[in-house]
C-alpha cells in the first residue's frame, strides 16, 4: 500500500499525523506531509486507512501497490 497527501487539498489540520505518525509529519507551516516513499510498512496499514478516512479535506489517497 502507498499512500500521498494532495497538497492543494491539505488545509492542515494535522489529523494524519496526529492518527498515523509513522507515516505522516508536518512540514514548517503544520501541513501534512507523507513520510519516507509514502510505502505504508506491513503492520502499518490500518493507521494508514484510519488517517485517510478522518481527513476532513480528503487529501488523502491511498492505494494498493501491485
Amino acid at each position: 500500500m502507498k499512500v500521498q497527501i494532495n497538497p492543494e487539498r491539505c488545509q492542515g489540520h494535522g489529523r494524519c499525523y496526529d492518527l498515523a505518525p509513522g507515516l505522516f509529519g508536518e512540514d514548517d507551516e503544520g501541513y501534512g506531509q507523507v513520510l519516507g516513499h509514502g510505502v505504508v510498512p506491513p503492520g502499518e496499514e490500518e493507521a494508514a486507512r484510519l488517517a485517510v478516512a478522518n481527513c476532513p479535506e480528503r487529501a488523502i489517497d491511498a492505494h494498493e501497490e501491485t
